[in-house]
């Protein structure tokens, strides 16, 4: 079942050409050979909820290990926009890098970015 927050939520996302052997390896190791396999699952096979994420995965032993306690992975979804907004995305850019199809939350990251 895939579930999308809202129709802009599916789309193509660009990713930095350094992490392209670290995502092929993860492919290789934990997804499954159909085209419907989890990208990203809890330790039992699960998909990944927000229920389950902080007991079911590795992110409480990552946050740990780089001394971040407190850190959410939403928090990189936050950081990241922030970013983008501050090297200059326009609110449709941000838009479609956030999967929104509402103007709201790119406003507030470009506001975040100008200070």
């Amino acid at each position: 079942m895939l579930w999308h927050q809202s129709k802009a939520g599916r789309r193509t996302v660009g990713i930095p050409a350094v992490i392209i052997p670290a995502l092929r390896e993860h492919l290789s190791v934990f997804t499954g050979p159909d085209a419907g396999s989890l990208v990203f699952a809890g330790v039992t096979g699960v998909p990944l909820r927000r229920s389950n994420f902080n007991k079911m995965s590795a992110w409480p032993h990552a946050v740990s290990a780089i001394g971040a306690k407190g850190l959410h992975v939403h928090d990189l979804r936050h950081t990241g926009n922030t970013f983008a907004a501050s090297g200059g995305a326009g609110i449709k850019d941000l838009m479609a890098r956030m999967g929104h199809d509402s103007e709201r939350a790119a406003l507030i990251y470009q506001h975040e970015a100008r200070g």
